[in-house]
């Protein structure tokens, strides 16, 4: 994206990462934030001394609290206003923001929402909160606050833009699998995160067999019950040797895209009783979170425009089409499931529309 710093992006997500104030700029004028999650007494004293700075919640956050209209929570990351009244402190703030003990502790209430005066800045803010992995949850005020970390709404807006994406290193990598592989590593101009492709086999001419992977440390690492990720990896990874050549993408987006401590935010959720849809709306997140525009950038990066589809989520063909890369077949990636994780698959063929 034209006239974007990615770099002022990357700064803005660590400043909110550091518990320090963001002051976004549109053409609207200037609005400083500040993550909640983050925030300390005192900060929160230096950054809004007047008391005064209103909270930001994603509408789907909002709406499990009540304090937004149903249909607003249609609308993936639209920003909801709550008016700071006296009893709205950091620790209000905070039982608002995280939903950990939504069944145990009742919320002081009543809060109101209040429009929003610039819309464009309260987009952005949520958008940084999700890239730094923080609960989206900001306190929000008019005008710069002094000391902070400036970007431009634009700036944040390109920063996720699949096309700074490019190649950054690549080696012979011999894998349990397939000897005969190519590790590749991708990254943007200031995402620190390295999204990585696994080349197995030659390239022939005819279209590969690609899986996207996206990244997830309890299945792939640690084993994990809860989920299928770590067995769907290694089934990927052996039907792709088995064909003529293929493409693994390992995409760093835990937790569909949420980050690996709301990730497990989620899963204390889902022990409370929530499935795997309702523990992210509950955090405050859309179901699925992901860009499936990054593989896209990758294949195409790699020459590939034409494949074949390891997948059982039609989300991943829509994603890959909508970006120019024509799958010619999809095939099922189909597992036995286990005690720990029956639920689970149940709810993404019922609630997220998984095929088999």
């Amino acid at each position: 994206m034209s006239g974007t710093d990615p770099r002022a992006a990357a700064r803005a997500i660590d400043a909110l990462r550091r518990g320090w104030p963001v002051t976004i700029t549109t053409d609207h004028g200037a609005t400083a934030i500040l993550a909640v999650e983050t925030a300390d007494d005192l900060r929160l004293a230096d950054y809004d001394p007047a008391g005064g700075a209103d909270l930001l919640l994603s509408s789907h956050r909002a709406t499990v609290l009540k304090l937004a209209n149903q249909r607003d929570a249609a609308t993936p990351g639209l920003p909801v206003l709550i008016e700071r009244v006296r009893w709205l402190d950091l620790p209000a703030a905070l039982a608002l923001a995280d939903p950990a003990s939504d069944l145990a502790t009742p919320l002081k209430g009543p809060y109101r929402t209040k429009p929003l005066i610039d819309g464009a800045a309260a987009e952005a803010a949520l958008a940084l909160a999700r890239l730094a992995g923080l609960l989206p949850a900001l306190f929000l005020r008019e005008g710069a606050a002094e000391g902070s970390i400036p970007v431009t709404a634009a700036d944040v807006a390109g920063y996720e833009e699949p096309s700074n994406l490019a190649i950054a290193a690549r080696a012979r990598l011999p894998v349990t699998a397939a000897e005969q592989a190519e590790i590749i590593a991708f990254r943007g101009p200031a995402d620190s995160a390295e999204h990585v492709a696994l080349v197995i086999g030659t390239p022939d001419g005819t279209p590969p067999l690609v899986r996207l992977h996206s990244e997830c440390l309890t299945g792939d690492v640690l084993g994990s019950l809860k989920c299928d990720c770590g067995p769907q990896l290694h089934e990927a990874l052996r039907e792709i040797a088995g064909s003529s050549w293929g493409i693994l993408l390992y995409l760093r987006q835990e937790g569909r895209g949420i980050g690996l401590v709301n990730k497990l935010r989620a899963y204390a959720l889902q022990d409370q009783g929530f499935d795997t849809v309702d523990a992210n709306l509950r955090l405050g997140f859309a179901i699925d979170a992901r860009d499936f525009g990054v593989a896209a950038r990758m294949l195409a990066l790699l020459g590939q425009r034409r494949i074949r589809l390891l997948t059982n989520n039609p989300a991943k063909v829509a994603g890959l089409e909508a970006k120019g890369i024509q799958v010619v077949e999809r095939l099922p990636l189909a597992l036995p499931a286990n005690p720990h994780n029956a639920h689970y698959l149940d709810v993404k063929r019922d609630r997220t529309g998984h095929l088999l």
